[in-house]
């Protein structure tokens, strides 16, 4: 089918103007939100239109067509809330087992790879775009007009809370990232913490921080995968690094929780999700963002954890606050962008920028979502009831 065709076909929600390479105008569906296209080259349709999940995002990086006043959130808004229902057909196919080691196959060495593509990226640019304490994750906005500055301390509250910490307990964070969580559980609730990371840039990052901040006998961090951490802890969270583990390493994962974690131990999960059954990662993002990433479904987890002496004791489903952080961190892109185009170059802008408003479209229309899966040993450890979670 032709573009036009598809569009055509599709939009219904909201209006689509096209501006063709030949000057001639189109209008699809009615209403609001109102989106437009001003496409440049004839073959960018044709591209699109064979392979819209990839070349999409590609011909936008290339050039190929730019967004019109509403600007690039807007375009993604509309066919991402349009097209939801054909996508999510298409991501239903199962992997093969092969098919799933090619794209998931993230032994140590490719993990530290992968890892290395995305976020040894020049400390500038998390600097610019991310809030104070850079953590690079979904917020909890628990009130609307939040800042994303106090939404991320949120975030760190209710984790705290989950993870039920007392003062002098050793804790493991698997994903350290910029190391603002460790810190700051480190500052605020008494505990030591060892943070793993496989980002060269994070680890100093992070491990210059703690120095700074006089935290350097209560934090550590490491350039480790979690498969060759070795130790006991009281508590475990993982925020934000699951999704790059792979599918195949599900089972050696919890299989390694449960061996570093204590008889009466806790740990948290917070991880990107699905509400769909387990399916495929978009090949833009996959080639350009994050390689050998996946976002399970919950199925996914829980299989994986079933053979372990982990117990599952809380799930909560955080639908949309990771749309709203990333419309922040797209809004805060934009303000420096013209900067970001001379530290790097436009196509790294445009491959950002789309990368930023692609996946808030994933969380508001389509099947992404954000997993927090409290685990214990002792079914006596975490509290009966969740009124724990309601405190300051």
């Amino acid at each position: 089918m032709t573009l036009l065709g598809l569009l055509e076909e599709y939009v219904r929600d909201g209006t689509l103007r096209l501006e063709l390479p030949d000057g001639s105008r189109r209008e699809f569906g009615s209403g609001t939100p109102q989106a437009s296209i001003h496409l440049h080259d004839a073959a960018v349709m044709r591209r699109i239109a064979y392979d819209p999940g990839f070349e999409f995002g590609q011909t936008y990086m290339e050039g190929g067509w730019d967004p019109g006043q509403h600007g690039l959130r807007a375009v993604l808004d509309i066919t991402m809330r349009n097209f939801a229902a054909m996508f999510a057909q298409r991501a239903r196919h199962p992997l093969g087992i092969l098919r799933k080691l090619l794209q998931q196959g993230n032994r140590v060495r490719r993990a530290y790879r992968n890892v290395a593509h995305h976020y040894d990226l020049d400390e500038w640019l998390f600097r610019r775009f991310l809030d104070r304490g850079m953590f690079y994750s979904c917020a909890y906005f628990e009130r609307p007009e939040m800042t994303l500055e106090q939404a991320q301390e949120a975030k760190c509250r209710i984790i705290a809370r989950k993870l039920c910490l007392q003062p002098g307990m050793r804790v493991l964070d698997i994903g350290s990232g910029w190391g603002g969580l460790a810190m700051h559980l480190a500052e605020h609730h008494g505990v030591r913490v060892d943070g793993l990371t496989l980002s060269r840039e994070q680890l100093r990052v992070a491990s210059e921080e703690c120095t700074r901040r006089g935290l350097d006998d209560r934090v550590e961090f490491h350039l480790r995968d979690y498969r060759e951490h070795q130790g006991r802890y009281d508590r475990i969270v993982s925020v934000g690094m699951f999704e790059h583990v792979g599918q195949p390493y599900y089972g050696a994962f919890f299989r390694q929780v449960d061996d570093l974690l204590g008889d009466d131990g806790v740990m948290l999960l917070h991880t990107i999700g699905r509400t769909n059954p387990p399916g495929t990662t978009n090949a833009w993002l996959r080639r350009y963002i994050f390689p050998g990433g996946y976002t399970p479904a919950l199925s996914e987890l829980t299989a994986a954890s079933e053979p372990t002496d982990l117990m599952i004791t809380d799930v909560e489903v955080w639908r949309l606050h990771y749309a709203d952080t990333l419309a922040e961190w797209f809004r805060r892109f934009q303000e420096i962008r013209a900067e970001a185009a001379e530290h790097f170059d436009e196509r790294f802008c445009r491959m950002w920028e789309f990368y930023l408003a692609s996946c808030e479209g994933t969380f508001r229309h389509w099947d992404q979502i954000v997993f927090q899966v409290q685990l214990s040993k002792d079914r006596q450890t975490v509290p009966i009831t969740r009124d724990y979670l309601c405190g300051d």
